[in-house]
């Protein structure tokens, strides 16, 4: 089994694991399967792991992280007053943007809830 690098890997072997917990009686080895699909999960989230973050100071973290400014995060948002009201904590990042934000930085969608 591969280390989960990317957001799309991790909900991929989510949807295994579910399906592994969903049997109703599970062999040794899917027993095993399922440990190590469960550390590779919690090894590739630890990396996001920002406590109890709000989405708005995850997403500051993960632009400071990267050194973007506030023009990196325009395809995101689709115009700069956006992106700046979103910052400045004058609008809330809206519904659509979580899984936006989650496919531009690579990280678990979660971080924007």
């Amino acid at each position: 089994m591969a280390v989960i690098s990317e957001s799309a890997h991790n909900e991929r072997q989510t949807a295994a694991l579910e399906a592994l917990d969903s049997l109703p009686g599970m062999t040794s080895e899917q027993c095993h399967r399922a440990d190590l699909i469960s550390m590779q999960i919690e090894q590739f989230e630890r990396r996001y792991d920002l406590g109890h973050a709000s989405p708005l100071d995850a997403l500051k973290s993960l632009m400071e992280d990267r050194k973007l400014r506030q023009r990196d995060l325009i395809p995101v948002f689709g115009a700069s007053s956006v992106v700046s009201d979103v910052l400045l904590g004058k609008r809330e990042i809206s519904k659509q943007h979580p899984r936006q934000l989650a496919e531009y930085f690579k990280v678990p969608v979660v971080l924007f809830i």
